[in-house]
C-alpha cells in the first residue's frame, strides 16, 4: 500500500508540476517580438480546433508556392482554386487513429506521450478564413515568413529526392487535406502546439518560452478590435 501511495502521489506532483510550467511558461515572451499586428507584411494566421494549433500561410506569396511542396492531387478533392495552407506537426497515430476524441485507445495515448511513435504533417487547404475565437490572424515581415518556411521544410522527411513524402491512408478529415511523413517524436512534453510554439520563436513571432495547449499560443495573439 505504501508502494502505492508513492505512485500515485509521484502521479499527483507530475501533473501539478506539468501544468503549472505551462502555466507560468507560456505567458513568458520567448522573443522581443511586438505583442502587436503590423500594418504591413505577409499575413498569416494561428488556427485551432480547441485543442491542436495550425500555422496558416499563403498559398503563394512571391518565390514560394507550397502547392509544388504538397500538391492538390494528394487530396480527394484535388480543388485546385485555394488560397491558404494550414500545415500543423503531431503524432502520427493519433492523425489517423482517432479522427474524434471517442475514437482514442489507450495504446494510442500511450505510443504518442511516451515518444516512440511516428509523426506527420498535416496540411489542409482553405479557400478563406474569418478571424474569431480560435483562428488569429497577425502580418510578419519577408525575413520571418523565410524562417517560418525553413522551419515546416526542416520538419519534413524528404525521399531520396528531396520531396515530401504522403502518408497513404483513407484517414484524411475533409476533402481538402492530406498526411506527409514529417521528422521528430510527439511526447508529453512536446506536443503538437510545441511545435508550433517552436515554429514561432524560429521566427521571432510573438510565443512563450513553453508549451504544450494551443492557449499558450493564441493569448500571444489577442483578437483585434
Amino acid at each position: 500500500m505504501s508502494i502505492l501511495g508513492y505512485f500515485l502521489l509521484g502521479i499527483i506532483l507530475f501533473v501539478v508540476l506539468y501544468f503549472s510550467a505551462d502555466f507560468l511558461l507560456s505567458r513568458i515572451p520567448a522573443t522581443r517580438a511586438p505583442m502587436a499586428y503590423a500594418d504591413n507584411g505577409v499575413k498569416v494566421f494561428l488556427l485551432s480546433n480547441g485543442v491542436h494549433t495550425d500555422i496558416v500561410l499563403p498559398i503563394q506569396h512571391k518565390g514560394m508556392d507550397w502547392s509544388e511542396v504538397f500538391p492538390y492531387a494528394n487530396t480527394k478533392g484535388r480543388d485546385t482554386i485555394q488560397n491558404w495552407i494550414a500545415i500543423g506537426w503531431g503524432d502520427k497515430g493519433f492523425y489517423l487513429h482517432t479522427p474524434e476524441w471517442k475514437d482514442l485507445k489507450l495504446k494510442t495515448a500511450l505510443v504518442a506521450g511516451l515518444g516512440i511513435g511516428e509523426s506527420a504533417l498535416h496540411v489542409t487547404y482553405y479557400k478563406a478564413l474569418e478571424e474569431d475565437t480560435y483562428c488569429r490572424a497577425t502580418k510578419i515581415t519577408e525575413a520571418q515568413y523565410q524562417r517560418l518556411i525553413d522551419y515546416v521544410m526542416q520538419s519534413l522527411e524528404k525521399d531520396a529526392q528531396g520531396r515530401a513524402m504522403l502518408i497513404t491512408t483513407e484517414a484524411q478529415y475533409n476533402e481538402h487535406d492530406a498526411f506527409y511523413e514529417a521528422m521528430g517524436a510527439y511526447n508529453m512534453l512536446f506536443s503538437c502546439n510545441t511545435w508550433t510554439n517552436n515554429a514561432l520563436k524560429y521566427a521571432n513571432m510573438p510565443a512563450g518560452i513553453w508549451t504544450v495547449f494551443d492557449k499558450g499560443i493564441l493569448r500571444h495573439y489577442p483578437p483585434r478590435r
